[in-house]
């Protein structure tokens, strides 16, 4: 089901929570008065089905929404084609295993460019999403898949190439990760450049696109190539009220997930910022 309004969220586990698993963990999302959590399989999905099955109980039961971030290995670019046939399968799994758990988004950094151009890149990505979409739909796997925005220019993934992958592609949606607009070229940080990207996907989408948002959100530190790493929100320069603002302003709906460091703290700042504006 898509969500109804904006849901405030943690990426993993929240720092105090007294079991470092994913039932505990969403326990204490709902302890905190928080909407959602993303499942980080980013070190491999790990999770078997029965597992999944318990957190799918636990999710339901506690009113809770879950999405999944797939492996950091992955790279539909790769020369290797072995590299290629592996990180579909990272994806894949993430997707088979997240849905089991009642996760409908499934996040994934999708590729680098390498020496190749954006446009065959962009070709190159296009047909192997295509390829796993209709897999997926054909073994009734019913998640979306959602390229993330990077914060680096090296990396496939800007947030036009993501909404442009999901234009064109059934199954697919865009995870905008805003700390990596920011640091990707420095700029996105004001009301107006938060709103330029969500007319962006409106534009493209349909309010549709608004009404059914995937969203990363931390403070960052980066440097002339992009992102460097994660910070919490009051260590960096990001204006997060403004975009919080923004996204009240066009009336967004689904999931943000706070990457920080103090995941649940900057977390329960983003929900109290957006409740205030």
């Amino acid at each position: 089901m898509k969500p109804e309004k904006l849901f405030f969220g943690t990426a993993g586990t929240p720092k105090s929570s007294k079991k470092r698993n994913s039932i505990a963990g969403i326990e204490r999302v709902q302890e905190l008065g928080l909407g959602c959590m993303e499942l980080e399989f980013v070190r491999g999905v790990k999770m078997g089905e029965k597992t999944a099955g318990n957190v799918f109980e636990k999710a339901k039961n506690q009113d809770i929404l879950l999405s999944v971030h797939s492996p950091y290995y992955i790279n539909l670019n790769s020369t290797e084609p072995e590299k290629v046939d592996a990180s579909i399968e990272r994806i894949y799994r993430s997707a088979n295993i997240g849905s089991i758990c009642g996760a409908r988004n499934i996040v994934f950094h999708p590729a680098y460019y390498h020496k190749d151009s954006p446009e065959k890149v962009y070709e190159r990505v296009s047909a192997i999403l295509k390829e796993l979409t209709t897999r997926l739909a054909d073994e009734n796997i019913n998640v979306i898949l959602r390229p993330e925005t990077t914060g680096k220019a090296s990396q496939f993934g800007s947030l036009v190439e993501n909404v442009k992958l999901s234009r064109d592609i059934d199954g697919v949606l865009p995870c905008i990760d805003f700390a990596h607009l920011h640091a990707r070229d420095g700029e996105v940080n004001t009301y107006e450049e938060f709103s330029s990207a969500l007319e962006l996907v409106e534009n493209e989408l349909g309010r549709e696109g608004l009404d059914d948002m995937h969203m990363h959100v931390s403070g960052i530190e980066y440097g002339e190539k992009g992102e460097k790493n994660h910070l919490n929100l009051e260590d960096s320069d990001l204006e997060y009220a403004e975009l919080m603002r923004a996204l009240k302003d066009f009336n967004v709906k689904g999931l943000l997930i706070c990457e920080s460091p103090d995941n649940e703290g900057d977390a329960l700042l983003l929900q109290e910022t957006y409740g205030s504006v």
